[in-house]
């Protein structure tokens, strides 16, 4: 149970400080490289990772839906 306990604390921190750097690392790109380069660059940069990903996992590209048929016949309302 305490690695239970131990996930939950991790999973909570990282939830938790993720506003704030992300906030940090735009305030620091943009005042490194002004905000319009800042903002064109975090535009580019997720296209660039969602190609990333579709090149690499095509059958996301091809997910449907995420449940599975075989298992509903089997769950009653």
């Amino acid at each position: 149970m305490k690695c239970v306990g131990a996930f939950a604390a991790v999973n909570g921190l990282f939830l938790g400080a993720s506003n704030e750097l992300g906030g940090f690392e735009s305030g620091l790109t943009a005042q490194w490289f002004g905000p319009t380069l800042s903002v064109v660059g975090g535009g580019v940069g997720t296209v660039l990772v969602v190609l990333l990903v579709a090149l690499l996992a095509p059958e996301l590209r091809r997910l449907t839906t995420l449940r599975d048929p075989k298992l509903e016949d089997t769950i009653s309302p």
